[in-house]
């Protein structure tokens, strides 16, 4: 039993790596390059950085703070039922000598099930996680779209390419800066709770942008 339950607990673990891993929006920061000369900027060619646009603005980062508290709320969670578990687990080991073995098949078998209860709980609410924080960054470049184009078009741009994409480039041909600016002009966050997957409904409140 408190082998199985040592196992199962590990989804809580697991969760908070990889929802934690999720919820950081920009990239890591790279290590420091030596300083190279370039070219002169091309007319008309811009690039864009759109995770360094999401890490960067002030909804980017509300988004990403907001992920980090229903992760937390998530772990606090599962973590006290998980508490509970281990704690019947070792109240039931502790009865074995006194107890009879039919009796104690039983309760084990209870148990079992609770625990295993406890893990596809704790697979869902991963899944929630991820389909919470998908449908905000979401909002969050739908947002973007005119961002991108107002200042694509004060560039004077002839064609905008991915800056991850591109290995070398001008740093005067990069408009993310513009982009932050514009983009945290229009909306500085959004409120959102976590995605009930196990209770959808038709017509649930949808994400709600606010300039406060």
């Amino acid at each position: 039993m408190s082998k199985f339950l040592s196992a199962a607990a590990s989804s809580v673990v697991a969760l908070a790596i990889a929802t934690s891993a999720s919820a950081q929006t920009a990239p890591a920061a790279a290590p420091a390059a030596a300083a190279i000369s370039h070219g002169p900027a091309l007319p008309g060619v811009c690039i864009l950085s759109t995770p360094s646009v999401v890490g960067g603005s002030q909804v980017g980062k509300a988004v990403t703070a907001r992920l980090q508290t229903i992760t937390q709320q998530v772990n606090a969670e599962l973590g006290g039922e998980r508490t509970a578990l281990e704690n019947e687990g070792k109240a039931l080991d502790a009865k074995k000598a006194t107890t009879a073995q039919d009796a104690l098949e039983q309760q084990a078998a209870a148990l079992q099930v609770k625990a295993n209860a406890w893990q596809r709980k704790g697979q869902l609410r991963q899944r929630e996680v991820e389909a919470t924080e998908q449908k905000a960054l979401a909002r969050v470049y739908q947002e973007m779209d005119t961002p991108i184009k107002q200042a694509y078009q004060a560039a004077k741009c002839s064609i905008l390419f991915d800056r991850e994409s591109v290995m070398l480039a001008n740093p005067a041909m990069d408009i993310t800066s513009a982009v932050v600016t514009a983009l945290d002009a229009r909306i500085k966050t959004l409120t959102f709770d976590r995605e009930r997957l196990d209770q959808q409904v038709p017509g649930a409140a949808a994400l709600q942008p606010s300039n406060k």
